[in-house]
């Protein structure tokens, strides 16, 4: 083994190495220049980008390959896992990893991010009157939102699988989450549409024309304290109920059809199947769609920034965050924000991970 391994590793098949090597990094090079500098034709740059791009990873990742290859087993075994996922390792760290770095260094500093001021951002994060109420607004996003997506995708996935038009069902229910956070407010905007007293224009809001039709007053929804961020989680749930109806609706599936038959035959009606052997047979796929929107909860930016800005009483951390970096321009307490985002998301995602390994090593 040893001696083929040292015959392929000819001075003529490291030239070859070689040459391929450069000639990858000049094409990878030469086509980001080309990419920075084009400015003629749109759809000649998007079929560019595509070609090269794919192109030129391709061929990176066969010359990286090759180089493993011809490297002692020992040194062999070691270089090949880094050849796959060392650029995926390397953009974690450069993209998220770094940024986290240098955004804790930076909550520790001004809005210029020059003088050191140690705590006073974090002591504004928790103290100011703003912020409290965006963590208020989290916490009613995280509890309401979270448990209302969930219940209401066990129940359409318990219904669907019972129907014979099981199929046509889910595909609108899951419909929604091909439409962004973005295009989801622009929608639900017009369903919360108010005219404004005094206008002779008619009601264009979906709900407030069905209150008009039973002899009601129309209202400007997205201003009604406290109603407003409830309006706000419906956008959430109709968005996320999809999420949560496909995977509890596959999961309800994998629970062994003879065991709900026995149930039937042992004088069990639906409610108690429903409750005492679908729920806890499953119970931790309930658990991680659960901490996923729990995540998308936490760290919810997109609805509240395109239906209300954050007014009315309907801000939440990651809109404060955006408010103090992009409109006060104060990065110390942007960056401090921006932490503790992150520690409230990082304990439920390492929950997360815990359960979907415990679930592994159970199977």
């Amino acid at each position: 083994m040893k001696n083929s391994v040292s015959a392929s590793i000819t001075p003529v098949a490291v030239l070859k190495l070689l040459i391929l090597l450069a000639a990858t990094i000049a094409a990878l090079w030469g086509g980001f220049l080309f990419l920075r500098d084009y400015r003629e034709s749109k759809l000649l740059l998007t079929a560019f980008a595509i070609v090269w791009g794919v192109g030129s990873t391709a061929l990176l990742y066969f010359v990286l390959n090759s180089s493993a290859e011809l490297l002692p087993s020992k040194a062999r075994s070691l270089a090949l896992p880094l050849v796959f996922a060392g650029p995926a390792l390397f953009l974690l760290l450069w993209f998220l990893v770094t940024p986290t770095l240098r955004s804790l260094y930076l909550s520790f500093f001004d809005e210029t991010g020059t003088k050191f001021v140690f705590l006073a951002n974090y002591a504004f994060a928790f103290t100011d009157p703003v912020m409290w109420e965006a963590f208020s607004n989290n916490l009613l996003w995280l509890v309401f939102g979270t448990a209302s997506t969930v219940a209401l995708g066990l129940v359409i996935a318990v219904l669907a699988d019972r129907s014979p038009w099981e199929n046509a069902f889910k595909a609108l229910v899951f419909m929604p989450m091909a439409i962004s956070f973005v295009g989801a407010g622009v929608i639900w905007k017009f369903m919360y549409a108010y005219k404004g007293e005094g206008t002779n224009v008619s009601e264009i809001g979906l709900l407030n024309a069905v209150v008009t039709l039973f002899g009601g007053e129309s209202q400007a929804w997205l201003l009604l304290p406290g109603w407003n961020n409830f309006l706000l989680i419906v956008i959430m749930v109709w968005l996320q109920t999809g999420y949560a109806m496909v995977i509890l609706s596959a999961a309800i599936k994998g629970i062994p059809s003879e065991l709900m038959e026995a149930s039937r035959v042992d004088g069990a009606n639906e409610f108690q199947i429903f409750f005492k052997i679908i729920i806890p047979s499953i119970a931790g796929s309930i658990v991680t769609v659960a901490t996923t929107i729990m995540i998308f909860s936490l760290k919810l930016f997109d609805i509240v920034r395109v239906m209300t800005g954050g007014n009315y009483g309907t801000n939440v951390i990651a809109n404060e965050f955006y408010i103090e970096q992009f409109t006060y321009g104060n990065t110390g307490r942007a960056s401090a924000i921006a932490i503790v985002l992150l520690i409230a998301v990082v304990p439920v995602l390492i929950y997360n991970l815990k359960q979907f390994s415990e679930r592994r090593a159970f199977k």
